[in-house]
């Protein structure tokens, strides 16, 4: 009976290794085998052992100069089936590549992964910008005008460990100060909307608004980014009409519809 009650642990370490490996390929590409055991803890010996696995099957690829990864052809085979049969991206899909053709900015579907966001759909601006996020790539959740959002959503331990944590400064109009993030955390939740300048990059714009499925729960974000030139107020308003229009949309096809209209 103790033993039925009680917990298992069923991970297989060396699977859990490898995944955290092709990961973090994935996140800092061209590392090499000292830079991976770095940023893993792992040995360098037990890097090279897992890199030649997933290098033979495919996942990831040694680049031209034989010492760098990147990731390889299957990874893109596992992500595009991700991507055909997720229930958030098909719910998303039309609203987003509509609020593409809208805005001409850069939109963003993300989601929460642990204590960063993760890009799960991401459609370039006509005029390309160095703001393109990545499918696939991990971020921190203080800045930015979706990560935000989902920082103000998640569970209260989340939110806890990000605020008494270190905060990363990755411009001077990031906000470090916990309590100035924390009442911004507070209006976020009122609204389910967010907007930020700079934060991030420099220049740089995001409108961003809360996805929610049917009961309720905020399960993503939808962000409108692009460069602040030429963004005047008439056209700041039309942005955030436009990334709550499909937000709602997304979240009513999730099952949820949205008793008022937030306004930023």
């Amino acid at each position: 009976m103790l033993e039925d009650s009680e917990e298992k642990d069923y991970t297989i370490t060396a699977v859990d290794r490898a995944l955290t490996l092709l990961e973090t390929i994935a996140s800092n590409p061209e590392s090499n085998i000292s830079d991976l055991a770095r940023r893993t803890g792992f040995t360098r010996s037990l890097v090279f052992r897992l890199a030649y696995t997933l290098e033979k099957r495919g996942y990831i690829e040694k680049l031209p100069n034989g010492r760098t990864y990147a990731v390889g052809y299957k990874a893109f085979f596992l992500s595009a089936s991700a991507e055909d049969n997720s229930a958030l991206i098909n719910a998303a899909r039309p609203y987003l590549e509509e609020l593409a053709a809208k805005s001409r900015q850069n939109v963003n579907l993300i989601v929460r992964d642990g204590l960063q966001h993760l890009t799960i759909f991401a459609r370039r601006a006509p005029a390309p910008n160095n703001l393109y996020a990545q499918v696939g790539r991990h971020g921190p959740l203080h800045v930015g005008g979706a990560p935000k959002i989902l920082l103000a959503f998640a569970p209260q331990e989340i939110q806890d460990t990000i605020l008494n944590g270190t905060l990363p400064e990755y411009t001077p109009y990031t906000v470090t100060d916990p309590e100035k993030l924390a009442a911004i955390l507070t209006e976020i939740r009122r609204t389910g909307t967010n907007e930020t300048t700079q934060d991030l990059d420099m220049n740089a714009f995001s409108f961003a608004a809360a996805v929610h499925r049917g009961g309720g729960e905020v399960v993503a974000a939808v962000s409108v980014a692009g460069p602040m030139d030429g963004l005047d107020e008439e056209r700041a308003r039309l942005l955030r009409a436009q990334v709550l229009d499909a937000t709602t949309h997304i979240s009513a096809t999730l099952g949820w519809h949205r008793q008022t209209q937030a306004v930023v």
